[in-house]
């Protein structure tokens, strides 16, 4: 049987999180994580009613929307009054 080129390879111990806990993971409130979910920002996996999230697909989404630092150069001269 070939396999589906289109489907990502999943690993046996991959936690799958529900949307309370993904909530709780990134200090929001289930809202949030639902809103993603809705706007499809987000992969998920549902299984009949229930909807899962991944930790990899979080730990990566949370990798995408980091926004490094700005580094603030010396200022030659002091702030003007």
């Amino acid at each position: 049987m070939p396999e589906n080129s289109n489907r990502r390879s999943t690993n046996a111990s991959e936690q799958y999180l529900t949307v309370g806990q993904v909530a709780e993971r990134l200090g929001t409130s289930e809202r949030f994580p639902r809103r993603l979910i809705a706007e499809r920002r987000i992969a998920f996996v549902k299984i009949g009613s229930h909807v899962r999230i991944s930790e990899s697909v979080l730990a990566a989404y949370i990798e995408a929307n980091t926004v490094a630092p700005v580094r603030a150069g010396r200022r030659r001269f002091g702030r003007a009054a």
